[in-house]
């Protein structure tokens, strides 16, 4: 994973879905974001892309992200090339362990990167996600249950949770 931007070629693609289109941005090295229609610009920075709907790393990320829409994939295993800083990083790798069907409070999040007390260093990482639903920052819940921002809006988190819980079987404890 890259902690700048690099001057690799970009390319992106658009992928349907139930909760909106989404826009895969990707380099030859892996996917570097998913955005949603209304992103902030700030939020994840990339350059320009250029459309390449059949570009291997996109076609890949657009086919493992329909198949998660339609309940028949639960982990994704398209190659990811984010830019971050170390400490981003670190936190979206353990985003990856969190189990498809289950949440966890920032609190846990951070516990389980070696401190506590980083929680809100946590969540603001988590807010600079690019790679929304194939790096899992929705299955993040405050502390007591309660769903917090989101880039695709927390209505959408709410209906990422609801899927992956009725896929999976299981019952979420949010709010």
């Amino acid at each position: 994973m890259n902690s700048t931007v690099s001057a690799a070629p970009v390319f992106s693609a658009h992928c349907d879905s139930p909760v909106g289109p989404l826009t895969i941005i990707a380099t030859d090295a892996g996917v570097r974001a998913v955005l949603w229609p209304d992103d902030d610009p700030a939020r994840v920075v990339v350059a320009d892309a250029t459309p390449d709907p059949g570009h291997p790393v996109l076609a890949a990320a657009r086919r493992q992200l329909e198949e998660y829409f339609a309940g028949d994939r639960q982990d994704f295993d398209v190659p990811l090339d984010p830019v971050g800083t170390d400490f981003q990083r670190e936190a979206w790798r353990a985003l990856r362990t969190i189990p498809y069907g289950e949440t966890v409070s920032y609190g846990q999040q951070a516990e389980r990167m070696g401190d506590r007390r980083k929680a809100r260093a946590v969540g603001a990482a988590n807010g600079r996600n690019p790679i929304s639903i194939i790096v899992p920052c929705h299955r993040v819940v405050g502390s007591n249950g309660s769903l917090t921002g989101f880039a695709g809006g927390v209505d959408t988190k709410e209906w990422l949770l609801r899927h992956e819980s009725a896929v999976a079987g299981t019952t979420l404890p949010f709010r």
